[in-house]
C-alpha cells in the first residue's frame, strides 16, 4: 500500500503541486485555496458537491467563499506551523497514540484469563483484575464485526453528523466522547457471561463512533488550516511523522502498563492511561480558535423549489450571503 501511495504520489506530482502547473498564472496561485478543488467535477453547475473543510458540508448549495473586507491581510509569506497547525498536529498525535493502544490492548484483554469471579459487589469495583478469557475464535469473529462496525460508522454515520453540526462543532463532541471509549472497557469484567458480547459489542460501538469519526475530521481541519497549498506537503509530512511517532511508542507503552496492571490486579491501568491522554485532548481544545473572517455566497441550484415564495421574487430568494466575524465558542452571524 505504501509503495502504491508513492506511486500515485509521484504520477499527479504535475497535476497538484502548484509549482509545476505551467498553465496556472501567479494571480491564478494568489486566489486558489484549501477549498479549490483539484478538478471541478462535471456536473452541472461545475462545482464540487461538497466541501468538508466549511460547515456547508452536504449542501447542494453554490458556495463561493471570499475573505471580508475588514478582515486582516494575509502576511506576503505566511509562516507554515502556525498555532492551528500545531495545535492539530499535536491532536493527531495524542488521537493515534490512545486508538493505537486501544487496537494493542483490546485482543490481549478479551483472551486475557479471567481472575474476577463471584458477585459483583462495590468492594471488587476497585480491583477489575484479569481478563474476558475468550478463545481465539471468538476474539476473530469479535475483531470482525469491530470492522464491520467500523464501515458502517465511515459510510453512515460521518457524513450525516458532518451535515448536521458542522466539521468543527462535530470534532469537539467526539474530542469529548473519546475518554468515554477507554473508560468503559475494563467494566466488561464484571459484567454477566449472559450479557458479555452486549457490552463488547456496544462498547465496540461507542469506540467506533467516537474514534472513526475523529479521524477525518483532524485531517480536514489540519487541511483548512494550512497558510497556502503549497505548503500541504510539509505540513502533512509533518503530521505523517507524528502519528507515526506515536504510533510507534503506543503499543509498547500500553503492554509495559498492561503487564504493571497485571501484576497489580487492576487491569483498568493501562485503559485508563489511555484515557488521561485522551483527556489531555480535551483540555487542548482550549488553545485552538478558529477565526472566521469570510462571506459566504450561497446560490440555490432551483429558486424554484421554495413552493411557499412568490415566483417573483425567485431572483431575491436565489442569492444571499452569510458573514461570521467570530471564534467557534461564540459564533455571530449575519444573513
Amino acid at each position: 500500500m505504501l509503495l502504491v501511495s508513492i506511486v500515485c504520489g509521484w504520477a499527479f506530482l504535475n497535476e497538484t503541486h502548484p509549482d509545476k502547473q505551467p498553465w496556472s498564472t501567479q494571480e491564478d496561485l494568489d486566489n486558489t485555496n484549501v477549498q479549490t478543488p483539484l478538478i471541478e467535477t462535471a456536473s452541472s453547475t461545475f462545482n464540487a458537491p461538497a466541501d468538508l473543510a466549511h460547515d456547508s458540508y452536504g449542501t447542494f448549495d453554490q458556495i463561493q467563499i471570499t475573505q471580508r473586507a475588514d478582515a486582516p491581510a494575509q502576511e506576503v509569506r505566511p509562516k507554515v506551523f502556525n498555532k492551528n497547525v500545531v495545535m492539530f498536529i499535536v491532536a493527531l498525535g495524542l488521537f493515534t497514540y490512545h486508538s493505537m493502544a486501544y487496537d494493542h490492548l483490546l485482543p490481549i484483554f478479551l483472551q486475557d484469563q479471567v481472575t474476577h469471579t463471584g458477585d459483583v459487589t462495590i468492594e471488587s469495583l476497585p480491583t477489575l483484575s484479569g481478563g474476558l478469557g475468550l478463545s481465539i475464535k471468538d476474539v476473530g469473529v469479535i475483531m470482525s464485526v469491530n470492522g464491520i462496525i467500523a464501515l458502517l460508522v465511515q459510510a453512515l454515520i460521518f457524513p450525516l453528523m458532518a451535515h448536521w453540526f458542522g466539521v468543527w462543532k462535530l470534532f469537539v463532541f467526539v474530542t469529548i466522547g473519546e475518554p468515554i471509549a477507554l473508560f468503559i472497557v475494563p467494566f466488561l469484567i464484571v459484567m454477566s457471561r449472559e450479557y458479555l458480547y452486549v457490552g463488547i459489542y456496544s462498547a465496540l460501538t461507542i469506540r467506533n463512533f467516537f474514534y472513526i469519526i475523529a479521524y477525518p475530521l483532524i485531517l480536514i481541519l489540519i487541511k483548512e488550516a494550512a497558510p497556502s497549498p503549497s505548503h500541504l506537503g510539509k505540513i502533512n509530512g509533518a503530521a505523517a511523522s507524528v502519528g507515526g511517532l506515536c504510533r510507534c511508542f503506543a503499543s509498547p507503552v500500553a503492554g509495559i502498563l498492561y503487564g504493571l496492571g497485571s501484576d497489580l490486579n487492576f487491569s483498568a491501568l493501562a485503559w485508563w492511561a489511555g484515557a488521561a491522554v485522551a483527556v489531555i485532548g480535551v483540555f487542548q481544545l482550549a488553545f485552538i480558535h478558529r477565526q472566521k473572517k469570510m462571506r459566504a455566497h450561497v446560490s440555490a441550484p432551483t429558486a424554484w423549489a421554495y413552493s411557499d415564495v412568490d415566483p417573483s421574487n425567485k431572483d431575491e430568494i436565489a442569492n444571499f450571503h452569510i458573514e461570521s466575524d467570530s471564534s467557534d465558542d461564540d459564533d455571530n452571524s449575519t444573513v
